[in-house]
Protein backbone atom coordinates (compact mmCIF):
# COMPACT_ATOMS: atom_id res chain seq x y z
CA UNK A 1 0.00 0.00 0.00
CA UNK A 2 1.29 3.28 -0.99
CA UNK A 3 1.94 5.98 1.71
CA UNK A 4 0.18 9.13 1.19
CA UNK A 5 2.51 12.40 1.30
CA UNK A 6 1.39 14.81 3.82
CA UNK A 7 -0.46 17.90 3.16
CA UNK A 8 1.54 20.96 2.29
CA UNK A 9 1.86 23.66 4.92
CA UNK A 10 0.79 26.96 3.94
CA UNK A 11 3.07 29.62 5.08
CA UNK A 12 2.64 33.39 4.72
CA UNK A 13 6.38 33.67 3.24
CA UNK A 14 7.21 29.89 1.46
CA UNK A 15 5.37 28.13 -1.24
CA UNK A 16 6.01 24.37 -0.67
CA UNK A 17 5.25 22.34 -3.69
CA UNK A 18 5.79 19.03 -5.23
CA UNK A 19 6.97 17.43 -8.45
CA UNK A 20 6.63 13.39 -7.86
CA UNK A 21 9.22 12.81 -5.10
CA UNK A 22 10.69 16.51 -5.71
CA UNK A 23 9.59 19.15 -3.22
CA UNK A 24 10.13 22.64 -3.73
CA UNK A 25 10.42 25.43 -1.43
CA UNK A 26 10.47 29.16 -2.99
CA UNK A 27 11.14 31.92 -0.85
CA UNK A 28 7.84 34.48 -1.39
CA UNK A 29 8.72 38.23 -0.94
CA UNK A 30 9.58 39.03 -4.40
CA UNK A 31 8.74 42.78 -3.96
CA UNK A 32 11.13 42.62 -0.83
CA UNK A 33 13.88 40.82 -3.17
CA UNK A 34 13.07 38.39 -0.56
CA UNK A 35 14.87 40.07 2.14
CA UNK A 36 14.03 38.47 5.70
CA UNK A 37 11.49 39.89 8.26
CA UNK A 38 10.50 38.24 11.20
CA UNK A 39 7.67 36.20 9.15
CA UNK A 40 10.02 34.87 6.61
CA UNK A 41 12.51 34.32 9.75
CA UNK A 42 9.84 31.78 11.25
CA UNK A 43 8.73 30.60 8.18
CA UNK A 44 12.24 28.70 7.40
CA UNK A 45 12.15 27.15 10.52
CA UNK A 46 8.72 25.70 10.12
CA UNK A 47 9.46 24.78 6.48
CA UNK A 48 13.14 22.93 7.04
CA UNK A 49 11.56 20.81 9.60
CA UNK A 50 9.04 20.00 7.29
CA UNK A 51 11.06 19.55 4.57
CA UNK A 52 13.44 16.86 7.28
CA UNK A 53 10.18 15.02 7.85
CA UNK A 54 8.25 15.05 4.83
CA UNK A 55 7.75 11.45 3.52
CA UNK A 56 6.25 12.27 0.26
CA UNK A 57 9.55 13.59 -1.23
CA UNK A 58 13.24 12.22 -1.69
CA UNK A 59 15.20 15.79 -3.40
CA UNK A 60 14.30 19.54 -2.61
CA UNK A 61 15.16 22.15 -4.35
CA UNK A 62 15.70 25.65 -2.07
CA UNK A 63 14.91 28.80 -4.23
CA UNK A 64 13.61 32.26 -4.45
CA UNK A 65 10.81 33.89 -6.54
CA UNK A 66 11.41 36.92 -8.96
CA UNK A 67 14.86 38.41 -9.44
CA UNK A 68 16.62 37.32 -6.07
CA UNK A 69 17.11 34.32 -4.05
CA UNK A 70 17.20 36.08 -0.99
CA UNK A 71 18.85 39.86 -0.38
CA UNK A 72 19.22 39.35 3.08
CA UNK A 73 17.56 40.99 6.47
CA UNK A 74 14.84 43.58 5.84
CA UNK A 75 16.09 46.69 6.48
CA UNK A 76 13.29 47.92 8.41
CA UNK A 77 13.57 44.23 10.31
CA UNK A 78 16.76 44.80 11.27
CA UNK A 79 15.87 48.05 12.37
CA UNK A 80 13.09 47.43 14.66
CA UNK A 81 15.20 44.74 16.31
CA UNK A 82 18.11 47.07 16.77
CA UNK A 83 16.23 49.23 18.48
CA UNK A 84 14.28 46.43 20.15
CA UNK A 85 16.94 44.36 21.06
CA UNK A 86 14.86 41.78 23.60
CA UNK A 87 13.13 40.94 20.18
CA UNK A 88 16.24 39.74 18.32
CA UNK A 89 16.79 36.89 21.12
CA UNK A 90 13.99 35.22 19.47
CA UNK A 91 15.41 35.30 16.10
CA UNK A 92 19.17 33.52 17.14
CA UNK A 93 16.97 30.54 18.41
CA UNK A 94 15.11 30.44 15.46
CA UNK A 95 18.63 30.82 13.22
CA UNK A 96 19.61 28.33 15.48
CA UNK A 97 16.76 25.80 14.32
CA UNK A 98 17.12 27.12 11.07
CA UNK A 99 21.19 25.81 10.40
CA UNK A 100 20.86 22.45 13.00
CA UNK A 101 17.21 21.67 10.86
CA UNK A 102 18.94 21.87 7.12
CA UNK A 103 22.00 20.28 8.18
CA UNK A 104 19.71 17.17 9.58
CA UNK A 105 17.54 16.70 6.32
CA UNK A 106 18.67 13.50 5.12
CA UNK A 107 17.46 14.67 1.39
CA UNK A 108 19.59 16.18 -1.00
CA UNK A 109 19.29 20.39 -1.10
CA UNK A 110 19.69 21.96 -3.97
CA UNK A 111 19.94 25.27 -4.27
CA UNK A 112 18.64 27.46 -7.46
CA UNK A 113 20.44 30.45 -6.57
CA UNK A 114 18.31 32.40 -9.48
CA UNK A 115 19.63 36.05 -8.03
CA UNK A 116 21.73 37.77 -5.32
CA UNK A 117 22.44 35.89 -2.18
CA UNK A 118 23.21 37.85 0.80
CA UNK A 119 23.83 37.58 4.98
CA UNK A 120 21.39 34.88 5.91
CA UNK A 121 20.10 34.30 2.09
CA UNK A 122 24.17 33.25 1.46
CA UNK A 123 24.05 31.26 4.46
CA UNK A 124 20.94 28.91 3.71
CA UNK A 125 22.62 28.45 0.13
CA UNK A 126 25.59 27.99 1.51
CA UNK A 127 23.79 25.01 3.22
CA UNK A 128 22.42 23.06 0.43
CA UNK A 129 24.02 20.24 -0.70
CA UNK A 130 24.51 21.34 -4.74
CA UNK A 131 24.48 25.30 -5.57
CA UNK A 132 23.97 26.20 -9.15
CA UNK A 133 24.37 29.70 -9.47
CA UNK A 134 22.72 32.11 -12.16
CA UNK A 135 25.29 34.37 -14.08
CA UNK A 136 24.82 37.42 -12.84
CA UNK A 137 23.92 36.67 -9.10
CA UNK A 138 26.21 37.64 -6.52
CA UNK A 139 26.80 36.05 -3.07
CA UNK A 140 28.25 37.33 0.42
CA UNK A 141 27.78 38.02 4.06
CA UNK A 142 27.90 41.67 4.51
CA UNK A 143 27.34 41.34 8.33
CA UNK A 144 29.96 43.31 9.42
CA UNK A 145 29.21 46.13 6.71
CA UNK A 146 26.36 47.06 9.69
CA UNK A 147 28.17 46.17 12.48
CA UNK A 148 27.13 42.52 13.20
CA UNK A 149 28.86 39.52 13.67
CA UNK A 150 28.49 36.75 11.14
CA UNK A 151 27.39 34.35 14.03
CA UNK A 152 23.86 33.21 12.09
CA UNK A 153 25.70 29.74 10.34
CA UNK A 154 28.24 32.09 7.90
CA UNK A 155 31.52 31.33 10.26
CA UNK A 156 30.24 27.83 10.12
CA UNK A 157 29.54 27.08 6.39
CA UNK A 158 32.12 29.49 4.49
CA UNK A 159 35.30 28.18 5.69
CA UNK A 160 34.39 24.35 4.76
CA UNK A 161 33.45 25.76 1.42
CA UNK A 162 36.35 27.51 0.44
CA UNK A 163 38.84 27.19 3.13
CA UNK A 164 39.69 29.41 6.47
CA UNK A 165 42.04 32.14 4.29
CA UNK A 166 39.82 33.14 2.21
CA UNK A 167 36.49 32.34 4.12
CA UNK A 168 37.95 35.07 6.49
CA UNK A 169 38.91 36.90 3.70
CA UNK A 170 34.80 37.55 2.37
CA UNK A 171 33.60 37.58 6.26
CA UNK A 172 35.71 40.13 7.48
CA UNK A 173 35.23 42.32 4.56
CA UNK A 174 31.72 41.42 3.97
CA UNK A 175 32.58 41.83 -0.10
CA UNK A 176 30.21 40.51 -2.76
CA UNK A 177 31.17 37.58 -4.66
CA UNK A 178 29.96 37.63 -8.43
CA UNK A 179 28.36 34.05 -9.03
CA UNK A 180 31.64 33.22 -11.40
CA UNK A 181 33.76 33.92 -9.17
CA UNK A 182 31.77 31.88 -6.47
CA UNK A 183 32.36 28.83 -8.98
CA UNK A 184 35.89 29.32 -9.15
CA UNK A 185 36.87 29.16 -5.95
CA UNK A 186 34.46 26.30 -5.10
CA UNK A 187 31.78 28.17 -3.15
CA UNK A 188 29.07 27.56 -5.43
CA UNK A 189 29.50 24.18 -8.07
CA UNK A 190 27.94 26.05 -11.12
CA UNK A 191 27.23 29.53 -12.74
CA UNK A 192 25.10 28.88 -15.52
CA UNK A 193 23.15 31.43 -17.85
CA UNK A 194 20.01 32.25 -16.17
CA UNK A 195 17.90 30.65 -19.39
CA UNK A 196 19.78 27.43 -18.66
CA UNK A 197 19.03 27.60 -14.65
CA UNK A 198 15.78 25.25 -14.40
CA UNK A 199 17.37 22.89 -17.37
CA UNK A 200 20.38 21.91 -15.24
CA UNK A 201 18.55 22.31 -11.60
CA UNK A 202 16.00 19.90 -13.37
CA UNK A 203 18.38 17.24 -14.29
CA UNK A 204 20.39 17.21 -11.80
CA UNK A 205 17.24 16.50 -9.73
CA UNK A 206 15.97 14.09 -11.86
CA UNK A 207 19.70 11.91 -11.71
CA UNK A 208 19.07 11.75 -8.31
CA UNK A 209 15.68 11.10 -7.96
CA UNK A 210 16.44 7.76 -9.86
CA UNK A 211 19.97 7.42 -8.24
CA UNK A 212 19.68 4.33 -5.13
CA UNK A 213 18.07 6.87 -2.57
CA UNK A 214 19.06 4.95 0.73
CA UNK A 215 22.76 5.22 -0.25
CA UNK A 216 22.38 8.90 -1.21
CA UNK A 217 20.84 9.72 1.73
CA UNK A 218 23.46 7.72 3.89
CA UNK A 219 26.25 9.44 2.42
CA UNK A 220 24.66 12.58 2.93
CA UNK A 221 24.69 12.07 6.28
CA UNK A 222 28.28 11.02 6.59
CA UNK A 223 29.42 13.93 4.69
CA UNK A 224 27.07 16.22 6.93
CA UNK A 225 28.68 14.76 9.95
CA UNK A 226 31.59 16.78 10.54
CA UNK A 227 29.13 20.30 9.55
CA UNK A 228 27.30 19.23 12.12
CA UNK A 229 30.13 19.10 14.24
CA UNK A 230 30.99 22.45 13.86
CA UNK A 231 27.20 24.01 13.88
CA UNK A 232 26.98 22.30 17.33
CA UNK A 233 30.22 23.60 18.38
CA UNK A 234 29.71 27.68 16.92
CA UNK A 235 26.18 28.39 16.57
CA UNK A 236 25.75 28.95 20.28
CA UNK A 237 28.76 31.62 20.33
CA UNK A 238 27.74 32.77 17.47
CA UNK A 239 24.54 34.16 18.25
CA UNK A 240 25.83 35.24 21.58
CA UNK A 241 28.24 37.63 19.64
CA UNK A 242 25.67 38.41 17.13
CA UNK A 243 22.91 39.75 20.02
CA UNK A 244 25.71 41.38 21.87
CA UNK A 245 26.84 43.28 18.46
CA UNK A 246 22.66 44.14 17.99
CA UNK A 247 23.33 46.33 20.98
CA UNK A 248 26.00 48.09 19.34
CA UNK A 249 26.39 51.85 18.53
CA UNK A 250 28.49 50.61 15.26
CA UNK A 251 25.26 48.24 14.26
CA UNK A 252 22.84 51.70 14.63
CA UNK A 253 25.31 53.77 12.82
CA UNK A 254 25.35 50.56 10.52
CA UNK A 255 21.74 50.78 9.74
CA UNK A 256 21.45 54.67 9.31
CA UNK A 257 24.47 54.48 6.49
CA UNK A 258 22.30 52.03 5.04
CA UNK A 259 19.52 54.22 4.99
CA UNK A 260 20.76 57.33 4.04
CA UNK A 261 22.85 55.16 1.00
CA UNK A 262 26.38 56.15 2.12
CA UNK A 263 29.34 55.34 3.70
CA UNK A 264 29.40 53.94 7.59
CA UNK A 265 31.61 55.90 10.05
CA UNK A 266 32.40 53.48 12.29
CA UNK A 267 33.78 54.07 16.20
CA UNK A 268 34.62 50.42 17.13
CA UNK A 269 31.57 50.27 20.42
Amino acid sequence: MTETAPALPQLRTIEMTRDGRLLRITLNRPDALNAINLDLHDDLADAMWFAQCDSGSDVIVLTGAGRAFSAGGDLDHIENSARNPHLFDHETRVAKRIVTTLLDIDKPVICRLNGHAVGLGATLALLCDIIFAAEGAKIGDPHVGIGLVAGDGGAVIWAQRIGLARAKEYLLTGELLSAQKAAEIGLVNHCVPLDELDEKVDAFCEKLLNGAMVAIRATKILTNLELKRLATALMDAGIAYESVSVRSADHMEGIQALKEKRKPKFIGR
